[in-house]
Formats: C-alpha cells, sequence, structure tokens
C-alpha cells in the first residue's frame, strides 16, 4: 500500500482568510464560523481558529488544537469542537478542551456540525441546550460574563480530564493538522 496522503483540495477559512485543506470536518467549521459572524453578532476578531493547547500527561507532552474558541474583551468564553457527525460522542472532549485550555475554565463548551449544535456549562458539564440557536449570541454572552465568574478547574481532576482529551482528540485523524 503506497505511503501517501488522499488527494484533498483547498478552500478559504472565513474568519482568517487563509487557504487550509478542506479535510472532515472543514465545511462544517465554515458553516459555524459564518453563523456565529452573521446570526450570533460576533466579529471575526472574536473567534481564534486552531487554538493551540498544550499539557504534560503520563510524562509526554501532548499537543492539539481547539477548533474554535470565541472571546470578548480578550475574556475566553466558548470553546467550539466541529464534528463532522455524532455530536453526542464529541461532549466530552470539548469539555476537557475548556476545562484545560486555561487558568480558568471557559464558561462554555459548544460541539456542532454547523447544522445543529449542542451547548454545555463547562464546569457543570450538563446541557444547556440544542441547535444552533442555543448558542449565546454576542449580546447574550456579554450579559452572561458579567454574571458568570470563572472557575479553575480542581487540581486533583486535572489528570484524568488530560487523558479523557488526548483519548478522545488522539481519534482525530482527518485534520488538517494531521497533514
Amino acid at each position: 500500500m503506497p505511503d501517501t496522503l488522499k488527494p484533498y483540495s483547498m478552500i478559504l477559512d472565513y474568519v482568517t482568510g487563509k487557504s487550509i485543506p478542506n479535510v472532515g470536518a472543514e465545511e462544517n467549521r465554515q458553516l459555524v464560523e459564518r453563523f456565529l459572524i452573521a446570526e450570533k453578532g460576533y466579529s471575526k476578531a472574536d473567534i481564534a481558529v486552531d487554538v493551540d493547547i498544550e499539557f504534560t500527561v503520563a510524562g509526554e507532552t501532548y499537543s492539539s488544537q481547539i477548533d474554535l474558541v470565541v472571546s470578548l474583551e480578550s475574556t475566553r468564553f466558548m470553546a467550539i469542537k466541529c464534528a463532522a457527525a455524532s455530536l453526542g460522542s464529541r461532549e466530552r472532549e470539548i469539555l476537557a478542551a475548556a476545562r484545560l485550555l486555561a487558568e480558568k475554565q471557559l464558561p462554555f463548551s459548544v460541539v456542532s456540525d454547523g447544522k445543529t449544535a449542542i451547548v454545555l456549562d463547562t464546569v457543570s458539564g450538563k446541557k444547556l441546550g440544542e441547535g444552533l440557536n442555543a448558542i449565546p449570541s454576542k449580546a447574550q454572552a456579554q450579559e452572561k460574563l458579567k454574571e458568570i465568574k470563572p472557575l479553575p478547574f480542581p487540581k486533583e481532576k486535572r489528570e484524568r480530564e488530560k487523558l479523557i482529551f488526548r483519548s478522545f482528540d488522539s481519534m482525530n485523524v482527518n485534520v488538517g493538522r494531521n497533514l
């Protein structure tokens, strides 16, 4: 069997304007990016694409990326995993990412295929809503950030959370960073 990659086309990322490989859930991510801007009132500057996440787990450095991280006034508050199918199977991955990305947990975690979404409270892990309309708009997020006090993830649970993220994330083989 030849050691070659399957051919792929390139598309322009809506937020960054960069040319990127159209693999895996990339088209779904483009739908989410457009939705956040056109329907939810975010600007391109509010959305970071392929946000690096790195930590040491079981004595080894693990590096990956989170599809989208939404910020308001330099405060990261929502991590988004764009999936090609089976949103429920990716809930735990995005929760772990939102818990580990920074010193304090991002309040919201979302998994979406561009047509629907599951929105989760990162701290409790509870589902807040389903469907794209459940994703907080920029105005809603600004109001919620006034009420929410970001919390650190408990130190005694961090190692387990790192293992969970790595386990789920390592199954993401059809992504641009792995080309």
